[in-house]
């Protein structure tokens, strides 16, 4: 089964997981601070993708001191921003090649796949130290890596087939999708298409970028276990949508 749903860690990776951006703080060569703003995706244990240019300010600071932060904001749409939920991770920053996680990335930002063969951008990762949740009044949480991070190695499985799972179900099964925005998430209807599947739930998002994330009753480790994970949903669904 799932983590407890509740849980500190598990409300700070989810919100990780779901959120498409972050502000990037790092130490700039003369020791000052320096935040920005980067696209933001994760790979299946939670841990932070960005895709950036080395002409960028960040970029050189990184090479410099691979110390950072980056802070995932779930405070939209509250009339009081701060009773919202947010994320800060700590951590260093690593530059990886990993054709796969660029995939996973790219899937989730298809404005990145213009630049993802320009010979300045790469990929990096942070390898989290821990975690600090506001979730809201009262309700913060120093969490460690080891908590905060999702132990996916009896997984790798899934994250070979997940591209083929994702492209699947954009192709053949795109009602299912929208009924997963629509009927689950309670979000309008639109070309919902999948952007991403990992052992906790998997990632939608409608043409004028809105986004979901849908939660899977329990964790799933390779195509096999997705298939029945993904069949559940949809009767959940039709459930949900023709009430007895």
């Amino acid at each position: 089964m799932t983590a407890d749903p509740q849980s500190p860690a598990r409300m700070a990776r989810d919100l990780v997981r779901r959120t498409p951006t972050a502000s990037l703080g790092v130490l700039l060569p003369d020791g000052g601070p320096y935040v920005s703003l980067v696209l933001a995706a994760v790979d299946h244990a939670g841990r932070p993708l960005i895709f950036i240019s080395g002409l960028a300010e960040h970029t050189k600071a990184l090479l410099a001191e691979p110390r950072a932060s980056l802070l995932f904001d779930g405070t939209a749409g509250h009339l009081a921003r701060l009773t919202g939920a947010r994320v800060s991770l700590v951590g260093r920053m690593v530059r990886i090649d990993d054709e796969g996680l660029k995939d996973r990335f790219i899937a989730r930002h298809a404005e990145a796949q213009m630049y993802r063969d320009f010979p300045d951008f790469s990929l990096w990762r942070m390898e989290p130290e821990r975690a600090h949740l506001v979730a809201g009044f009262g309700r913060i949480h120093w969490i460690p890596a080891a908590e905060f991070l999702f132990d996916d190695r009896p997984c790798v499985a899934l994250a070979e087939d997940e591209a083929g799972i994702v492209g699947h179900m954009n192709a053949d099964h795109a009602d299912a999708v929208g009924l997963y925005a629509t009927a689950l998430l309670g979000l309008p209807a639109a070309e919902w298409r999948m952007t991403g599947l990992d052992p906790e739930g998997a990632d939608l998002m409608a043409p004028d970028g809105t986004r979901g994330r849908i939660f899977f009753d329990r964790v799933i480790g390779n195509a096999t276990e997705a298939r029945v994970a993904l069949v559940d949903l949809v009767r959940r669904a039709r459930n949900s949508e023709n009430p007895v």
